[in-house]
Protein backbone atom coordinates (compact mmCIF):
# COMPACT_ATOMS: atom_id res chain seq x y z
CA UNK A 1 0.00 0.00 0.00
CA UNK A 2 1.16 3.31 -0.65
CA UNK A 3 1.38 5.16 2.63
CA UNK A 4 1.50 8.95 4.20
CA UNK A 5 2.99 9.07 7.72
CA UNK A 6 1.94 11.05 10.00
CA UNK A 7 3.89 11.28 13.32
CA UNK A 8 6.32 13.30 15.73
CA UNK A 9 7.80 11.54 18.75
CA UNK A 10 9.89 8.59 19.79
CA UNK A 11 6.90 6.56 19.87
CA UNK A 12 5.88 6.92 16.33
CA UNK A 13 9.53 5.84 15.03
CA UNK A 14 9.17 2.03 15.27
CA UNK A 15 5.68 2.11 13.43
CA UNK A 16 7.25 4.29 10.48
CA UNK A 17 10.18 1.54 10.03
CA UNK A 18 7.65 -1.04 10.45
CA UNK A 19 5.52 1.06 7.28
CA UNK A 20 8.56 1.14 5.04
CA UNK A 21 9.87 -2.10 5.66
CA UNK A 22 6.39 -3.46 4.46
CA UNK A 23 5.19 -1.09 2.52
CA UNK A 24 5.98 2.20 0.52
CA UNK A 25 5.68 5.24 2.06
CA UNK A 26 5.36 8.01 0.01
CA UNK A 27 6.01 11.17 2.68
CA UNK A 28 5.90 11.80 6.20
CA UNK A 29 4.73 14.71 8.10
CA UNK A 30 5.56 15.87 11.42
CA UNK A 31 5.73 18.97 13.45
CA UNK A 32 8.38 21.83 12.96
CA UNK A 33 11.80 21.52 14.41
CA UNK A 34 11.74 23.17 17.62
CA UNK A 35 14.58 24.50 20.16
CA UNK A 36 16.10 22.46 22.61
CA UNK A 37 18.76 22.48 25.06
CA UNK A 38 20.68 25.08 26.82
CA UNK A 39 21.78 26.31 23.41
CA UNK A 40 18.41 26.79 21.66
CA UNK A 41 19.54 24.71 18.75
CA UNK A 42 16.58 23.90 16.59
CA UNK A 43 16.14 20.30 16.42
CA UNK A 44 14.48 17.54 14.18
CA UNK A 45 11.94 15.61 15.59
CA UNK A 46 12.51 11.65 15.83
CA UNK A 47 10.12 10.79 13.15
CA UNK A 48 11.76 13.19 11.02
CA UNK A 49 15.46 11.87 11.70
CA UNK A 50 13.84 8.42 10.81
CA UNK A 51 12.47 9.41 7.65
CA UNK A 52 15.33 11.38 6.52
CA UNK A 53 17.89 7.98 6.98
CA UNK A 54 15.24 6.15 4.71
CA UNK A 55 15.36 9.42 1.97
CA UNK A 56 11.77 9.50 2.29
CA UNK A 57 10.40 13.12 1.80
CA UNK A 58 9.55 15.26 4.81
CA UNK A 59 6.38 17.83 5.22
CA UNK A 60 6.69 19.94 8.32
CA UNK A 61 3.38 22.17 8.13
CA UNK A 62 2.66 24.55 11.00
CA UNK A 63 -0.70 23.94 10.20
CA UNK A 64 -2.06 20.76 8.28
CA UNK A 65 -5.53 21.93 7.76
CA UNK A 66 -4.17 24.93 5.16
CA UNK A 67 -5.01 24.44 1.64
CA UNK A 68 -1.79 24.10 0.69
CA UNK A 69 -1.21 21.07 2.56
CA UNK A 70 -4.42 19.52 2.22
CA UNK A 71 -3.78 20.42 -1.73
CA UNK A 72 -0.52 18.45 -1.64
CA UNK A 73 -1.87 15.09 -0.01
CA UNK A 74 -4.97 15.06 -2.64
CA UNK A 75 -1.76 15.20 -4.96
CA UNK A 76 0.42 12.54 -3.16
CA UNK A 77 -2.99 10.28 -3.42
CA UNK A 78 -2.33 8.13 -0.76
CA UNK A 79 -3.99 4.61 -0.18
CA UNK A 80 -4.03 5.21 3.75
CA UNK A 81 -2.31 7.53 6.32
CA UNK A 82 -1.04 6.50 9.25
CA UNK A 83 -1.17 8.56 12.32
CA UNK A 84 0.77 7.94 15.36
CA UNK A 85 0.86 10.48 17.89
CA UNK A 86 1.26 13.16 15.72
CA UNK A 87 0.47 16.30 17.41
CA UNK A 88 -2.49 18.25 15.06
CA UNK A 89 -6.00 17.17 14.46
CA UNK A 90 -6.87 16.18 10.83
CA UNK A 91 -9.55 17.96 8.92
CA UNK A 92 -12.93 15.88 7.47
CA UNK A 93 -11.55 16.85 3.95
CA UNK A 94 -8.25 14.98 4.84
CA UNK A 95 -9.64 12.42 6.36
CA UNK A 96 -11.56 11.55 3.43
CA UNK A 97 -8.57 11.35 1.12
CA UNK A 98 -7.21 8.30 1.07
CA UNK A 99 -8.67 5.22 -0.25
CA UNK A 100 -8.84 3.38 3.09
CA UNK A 101 -9.10 6.43 5.16
CA UNK A 102 -6.78 7.43 8.00
CA UNK A 103 -5.75 4.75 11.09
CA UNK A 104 -4.57 5.77 14.20
CA UNK A 105 -2.77 3.90 16.46
CA UNK A 106 -3.42 4.79 19.92
CA UNK A 107 -1.42 3.65 23.13
CA UNK A 108 -4.47 2.67 25.26
CA UNK A 109 -7.52 0.26 24.90
CA UNK A 110 -9.82 2.26 23.91
CA UNK A 111 -12.49 4.13 24.64
CA UNK A 112 -10.94 4.82 27.76
CA UNK A 113 -7.82 6.58 27.92
CA UNK A 114 -8.29 8.94 24.76
CA UNK A 115 -6.37 11.99 24.72
CA UNK A 116 -2.88 12.86 25.01
CA UNK A 117 -0.99 10.78 27.88
CA UNK A 118 -3.14 7.82 27.87
CA UNK A 119 0.29 5.81 28.72
CA UNK A 120 1.40 7.75 31.61
CA UNK A 121 -2.49 7.95 33.10
CA UNK A 122 -3.15 4.35 32.86
CA UNK A 123 -0.11 4.26 35.14
CA UNK A 124 -0.81 7.01 37.37
CA UNK A 125 -4.14 5.73 38.13
CA UNK A 126 -3.34 2.41 39.23
CA UNK A 127 -4.40 0.30 35.93
CA UNK A 128 -3.20 -3.45 35.58
CA UNK A 129 -3.87 -3.75 32.19
CA UNK A 130 -3.25 -1.29 29.17
CA UNK A 131 -2.68 -1.77 25.52
CA UNK A 132 -3.04 -0.32 22.07
CA UNK A 133 -5.95 0.27 19.90
CA UNK A 134 -5.93 0.76 16.03
CA UNK A 135 -8.55 3.07 15.15
CA UNK A 136 -10.39 4.12 11.95
CA UNK A 137 -9.91 8.19 12.42
CA UNK A 138 -12.78 10.58 12.19
CA UNK A 139 -13.37 14.14 13.58
CA UNK A 140 -13.51 13.89 16.54
CA UNK A 141 -10.65 13.49 19.31
CA UNK A 142 -9.70 9.63 19.60
CA UNK A 143 -13.54 8.44 18.52
CA UNK A 144 -13.28 6.80 15.31
CA UNK A 145 -14.18 3.03 15.24
CA UNK A 146 -11.92 0.57 16.94
CA UNK A 147 -10.42 -1.91 14.51
CA UNK A 148 -7.52 -4.36 16.32
CA UNK A 149 -6.40 -4.05 19.93
CA UNK A 150 -3.87 -5.79 21.76
CA UNK A 151 -3.71 -6.19 25.64
CA UNK A 152 -0.15 -5.20 27.76
CA UNK A 153 -0.34 -6.12 31.62
CA UNK A 154 0.88 -3.12 33.97
CA UNK A 155 3.41 -4.94 36.45
CA UNK A 156 3.65 -3.27 40.01
CA UNK A 157 7.01 -1.67 39.24
CA UNK A 158 6.91 -0.67 35.73
CA UNK A 159 7.35 3.12 34.87
CA UNK A 160 6.32 5.03 31.99
CA UNK A 161 9.12 5.44 30.17
CA UNK A 162 9.27 1.35 30.41
CA UNK A 163 5.47 1.19 28.96
CA UNK A 164 6.06 3.47 26.38
CA UNK A 165 9.22 1.18 24.71
CA UNK A 166 6.83 -2.14 24.95
CA UNK A 167 3.72 -0.45 23.49
CA UNK A 168 5.75 1.30 20.81
CA UNK A 169 7.00 -2.41 19.30
CA UNK A 170 2.98 -3.51 20.18
CA UNK A 171 1.60 -0.74 18.19
CA UNK A 172 4.29 -0.85 15.38
CA UNK A 173 3.23 -5.07 15.18
CA UNK A 174 -0.58 -4.33 15.54
CA UNK A 175 -0.26 -1.41 12.58
CA UNK A 176 0.95 -4.15 10.24
CA UNK A 177 -1.88 -6.65 11.06
CA UNK A 178 -4.58 -3.97 10.44
CA UNK A 179 -3.21 -2.52 7.07
CA UNK A 180 -3.30 -6.33 5.92
CA UNK A 181 -6.68 -7.04 6.98
CA UNK A 182 -7.52 -3.34 5.92
CA UNK A 183 -6.39 -4.18 2.14
CA UNK A 184 -8.27 -7.87 2.28
CA UNK A 185 -11.33 -6.67 4.02
CA UNK A 186 -11.01 -8.74 6.78
CA UNK A 187 -11.13 -5.95 9.51
CA UNK A 188 -14.76 -5.46 11.19
CA UNK A 189 -14.83 -1.87 13.16
CA UNK A 190 -16.29 -1.65 15.96
CA UNK A 191 -17.74 1.51 17.21
CA UNK A 192 -16.86 3.10 20.78
CA UNK A 193 -19.30 3.34 23.72
CA UNK A 194 -18.37 7.14 24.95
CA UNK A 195 -20.23 6.78 27.98
CA UNK A 196 -16.97 4.15 28.74
CA UNK A 197 -14.37 6.95 27.95
CA UNK A 198 -11.85 8.43 30.15
CA UNK A 199 -9.30 11.81 29.25
CA UNK A 200 -5.95 11.18 29.66
CA UNK A 201 -5.05 14.99 30.08
CA UNK A 202 -1.67 16.22 28.62
CA UNK A 203 1.28 16.13 31.41
CA UNK A 204 2.36 19.39 33.02
CA UNK A 205 4.87 19.97 36.40
CA UNK A 206 2.18 21.46 37.74
CA UNK A 207 0.49 17.85 37.67
CA UNK A 208 3.30 15.92 38.77
CA UNK A 209 3.23 17.93 42.61
CA UNK A 210 2.93 14.85 44.67
CA UNK A 211 -0.28 16.12 47.67
CA UNK A 212 1.02 13.87 50.57
CA UNK A 213 -2.69 13.45 51.45
CA UNK A 214 -3.18 10.63 49.25
CA UNK A 215 -2.08 7.07 50.10
CA UNK A 216 0.87 5.63 49.61
CA UNK A 217 -0.44 3.43 46.64
CA UNK A 218 -2.12 6.48 44.72
CA UNK A 219 1.24 8.31 45.04
CA UNK A 220 3.57 5.48 44.43
CA UNK A 221 1.45 4.86 40.94
CA UNK A 222 1.78 8.94 40.38
CA UNK A 223 5.96 8.36 40.70
CA UNK A 224 5.89 5.43 37.95
CA UNK A 225 3.46 7.58 36.09
CA UNK A 226 5.34 10.30 36.04
CA UNK A 227 8.57 9.06 35.00
CA UNK A 228 10.37 9.77 33.29
CA UNK A 229 8.74 12.84 32.49
CA UNK A 230 7.51 15.35 34.12
CA UNK A 231 8.52 13.48 36.79
CA UNK A 232 7.19 13.71 40.66
CA UNK A 233 8.11 15.99 42.84
CA UNK A 234 7.93 18.04 46.20
CA UNK A 235 9.73 20.59 48.27
CA UNK A 236 12.58 20.24 50.43
CA UNK A 237 14.21 23.00 52.83
CA UNK A 238 12.76 25.11 49.71
CA UNK A 239 14.49 22.76 47.28
CA UNK A 240 12.51 20.84 44.53
CA UNK A 241 12.88 16.98 45.23
CA UNK A 242 12.21 14.56 42.62
CA UNK A 243 11.47 10.99 42.85
CA UNK A 244 11.75 8.44 40.60
CA UNK A 245 10.85 5.17 42.26
CA UNK A 246 9.59 4.84 45.94
CA UNK A 247 7.02 1.94 47.44
CA UNK A 248 4.04 1.72 49.98
CA UNK A 249 5.25 -0.09 52.96
CA UNK A 250 3.25 -1.77 55.93
CA UNK A 251 3.05 0.48 59.12
CA UNK A 252 5.05 -1.13 61.81
CA UNK A 253 5.07 2.00 64.42
CA UNK A 254 1.61 3.05 65.99
CA UNK A 255 3.22 6.36 66.85
CA UNK A 256 3.35 7.53 63.53
CA UNK A 257 -0.45 7.57 62.86
CA UNK A 258 -0.64 10.68 63.83
CA UNK A 259 2.32 12.28 62.16
CA UNK A 260 1.26 15.21 59.68
CA UNK A 261 1.09 13.80 55.53
CA UNK A 262 4.24 14.47 54.58
CA UNK A 263 6.91 14.33 57.25
CA UNK A 264 9.90 12.18 56.59
CA UNK A 265 9.72 9.53 59.68
CA UNK A 266 13.06 7.58 59.10
CA UNK A 267 16.23 7.60 56.91
CA UNK A 268 18.40 4.89 56.59
CA UNK A 269 20.21 2.63 53.77
CA UNK A 270 16.61 1.18 52.58
CA UNK A 271 15.81 4.74 51.86
CA UNK A 272 13.78 7.80 53.11
CA UNK A 273 10.24 6.40 55.23
CA UNK A 274 7.33 9.11 54.72
CA UNK A 275 3.87 9.40 56.07
CA UNK A 276 0.96 10.12 53.68
CA UNK A 277 -2.38 10.23 53.89
CA UNK A 278 -3.07 6.21 54.02
CA UNK A 279 0.30 4.11 54.85
CA UNK A 280 3.52 4.87 54.46
CA UNK A 281 5.99 5.75 51.57
CA UNK A 282 9.39 4.41 50.93
CA UNK A 283 11.80 6.95 48.69
CA UNK A 284 14.22 4.97 46.73
CA UNK A 285 15.12 6.72 44.47
CA UNK A 286 15.87 10.54 44.17
CA UNK A 287 17.21 13.80 43.08
CA UNK A 288 17.66 16.64 44.89
CA UNK A 289 17.72 20.50 43.29
CA UNK A 290 20.41 20.81 40.74
CA UNK A 291 22.46 17.40 42.24
CA UNK A 292 22.47 14.32 40.75
CA UNK A 293 19.83 11.25 40.05
CA UNK A 294 21.09 8.68 42.85
CA UNK A 295 19.41 5.81 44.94
CA UNK A 296 18.25 7.29 48.22
CA UNK A 297 21.35 5.25 49.62
CA UNK A 298 23.61 6.93 47.87
CA UNK A 299 22.06 10.39 48.33
CA UNK A 300 22.36 9.62 52.84
CA UNK A 301 25.85 9.04 52.79
CA UNK A 302 26.56 12.15 51.59
CA UNK A 303 23.68 14.38 52.44
CA UNK A 304 21.04 14.58 55.64
CA UNK A 305 17.04 14.24 55.46
CA UNK A 306 15.97 15.93 58.60
CA UNK A 307 13.65 13.63 60.71
CA UNK A 308 10.25 15.27 61.31
CA UNK A 309 10.83 17.57 58.49
CA UNK A 310 7.18 17.89 56.32
CA UNK A 311 7.71 17.49 52.93
CA UNK A 312 5.92 19.80 50.40
CA UNK A 313 6.20 22.82 53.27
CA UNK A 314 8.17 26.08 52.37
CA UNK A 315 10.68 27.50 54.84
CA UNK A 316 9.42 30.44 56.95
Amino acid sequence: MKIVFMGTPEFAVQTLENCIEHHEVIGVFTQPDKPKGRGKKMAPTPVKITAEKYDISVYQPDKIRKKEWVDLLKELNPDVIVVVAYGQILSQEILDIPKFGCINVHASLLPKYRGAAPINWAIANGEKITGITTMQMDAGLDTGDMLLKSSVEITSNMNAGELHDLLSVRGADLLIETLDKLEKGELDRVKQNGEESSYASMLSKEISLIDWNMSAAMICNRIRGFNPWPVAHTKYKDETLKIFRAKPIEEHETEWTNKKSGTVLTSDKSGICVMTGDGLLLIEELQLGSLKRMSAHAFLLGHEIEIGTVLGEMEA
